[in-house]
């Protein structure tokens, strides 16, 4: 069977092509390249054996995009990461990230619809519940108004998808809502390589430990956390892309409960910043420069995910510690920058 998956050269898109390679299944992805390279592709083919089809373009093109389900007609499902996804540059850039992450997505189900496409896995995120009032945050948690446009695109996005299914029955989708993403493959052949200055924090602290950063910012140390800086649920990136999978198998199986399904993708635990940067520290056994400095706009101050709900439907959780997570993403820095 055939996944499209958009964004596929992207951090975790790259790691969900491999593991869906892995499976089994045939690959294509789409990518504008904006925020990943094109050699990520040989890198895939070095850890699976197989080079994924590729085309290049922007989704947000609705010409484009249709004459790519024109072209490839046997597309089963769809696993869309392509979107822009920093959550300060949102702040700056907030119409660029509506005009890119809403007409994308309506691009595709429009494409999906007319090329008899039945199913997406969607890219969402924590972030649509804002800072919750109670945590953990669980599925049934009421989504809150985003802290920045950025997770706003990602709330308004599960309504696209939401109402598109109620009137489409042939339509499918599941909304991963994934909190925060590090480490990188065992092999070091793919990780986070953020194109120019990194807006999250593991990559900005292992360039910081490679030396091309002066030092690493903590933005703010006077939140309401045991340390005062932010807390967030990390994940392994390839403990995500595995989930993204057995959606896509959850679909393909009709194991899905409604046409439109949306499931918490975390760890289950809170680390905070100051905590996360010890334990980088502790783990690789290297000195690393830092500075608390203010506060950055849209960010919230702590939140974890409760992820009983997804174990038990989607018969997956998070396997791998924080420690082989921070370890494999020291790998992967010094095999990019060669050390």
């Amino acid at each position: 069977m055939q996944i499209l998956v958009t964004g596929g050269t992207g951090y975790i898109g790259s790691h969900t092509v491999v593991e869906l390679q892995n499976q089994g299944y045939d690959v294509v992805i789409v990518d504008n390249l904006s925020n990943s390279q094109i050699e990520v592709l040989d890198n895939i083919e070095k850890i699976t054996g197989i080079r994924p089809a590729f085309e290049q373009f922007d989704l947000s093109e609705r010409d484009k995009t249709d004459a790519f389900f024109k072209k490839y007609n046997n597309i089963s499902a769809i696993i869309h990461f392509a979107a822009f996804k920093a959550v300060g540059e949102s702040v700056q850039k907030s119409l660029e990230y509506y005009r890119n992450n809403l007409v994308s997505l309506m691009n595709l189900l429009e494409g999906m619809k007319k090329y008899s496409v039945p199913h997406m896995v969607f890219s969402s995120s924590c972030t649509v519940y804002g800072q919750p009032d109670v945590l953990p945050v669980t599925e049934e948690t009421p989504r809150k108004e985003a802290e920045s446009p950025y997770g706003n695109t990602k709330a308004i996005c599960e309504d696209i998808m939401r109402d598109y299914c109620k009137s489409n029955e042939d339509i499918n989708c599941i909304a991963l809502r994934y909190f925060n993403p590090i480490g990188a493959h065992e092999t070091a052949l793919i990780g986070e390589l953020p194109v120019g200055v990194p807006n999250n924090l593991v990559p900005f602290i292992t360039q910081t430990a490679a030396g091309l950063r002066e030092e690493l910012s903590i933005f703010g140390d006077n939140y309401n956390t045991e340390d005062g800086t932010a807390v967030r649920d990390y994940i392994n990136v390839v403990d995500l892309a595995k989930a993204h999978v057995v959606a896509i198998d959850r679909m393909l199986k009709e194991k899905q409960k409604a046409n439109y399904e949306y499931f918490n993708v975390g760890t289950g635990e809170g680390y905070s910043v100051m905590q996360l940067v010890k334990a980088f520290i502790e783990v690789n056994k290297v000195d690393l420069k830092y500075k608390v400095v203010g506060r950055r706009s849209g960010d919230i101050e702590k939140i974890w995910a409760d992820t009983t709900y997804g174990n038990k439907e989607l018969g997956w959780k998070a396997e791998k510690t924080i420690e082989e997570t921070l370890s494999s993403a020291w790998k992967w820095e010094k095999k990019v920058r060669g050390l």
